[in-house]
């Protein structure tokens, strides 16, 4: 095997790993909430989660729910027959308010304490 083939398997091997790395949804459904209350992940007017730090399973977590929740949105918006954009905006008023004090939502691009 040539030095090139044997680059490409492992760049091939790497990329099907990749994924298998990635954190499952349950996963992040069930690290979320200490997240949230650890001040790691908040939410935000849009609809989303986002990393209020720089942790590495804090964007993680935030990557697998706000994948989840772009679904949802897109399903809802197909049904009702109305845009993406005007689920996310009702769920990131709805999140924002159900935000318990303690944790983080995001207003006016910045993060504040409920």
């Amino acid at each position: 095997m040539t030095l090139f083939t044997r680059f490409s398997v492992l760049i091939l091997a790497l990329c099907l790993a990749l994924p298998a790395m990635a954190m499952s949804l349950d996963e992040a459904k069930n690290a979320l909430e200490s997240a949230k209350s650890d001040g790691l992940v908040g939410e935000t007017p849009a609809g989303y989660l986002a990393a209020v730090s720089s942790d590495q399973r804090a964007k993680e977590i935030v990557s697998a729910i706000n994948d989840a929740r772009r679904e949802a949105y897109k399903a809802i918006a197909e049904k009702h027959g109305i845009a993406v954009t005007k689920v996310e905006t009702v769920a990131g008023q709805k999140a924002v308010e159900k935000t318990p004090s303690g944790q983080y939502i995001q207003v006016d691009e910045h993060w504040i304490k409920k």
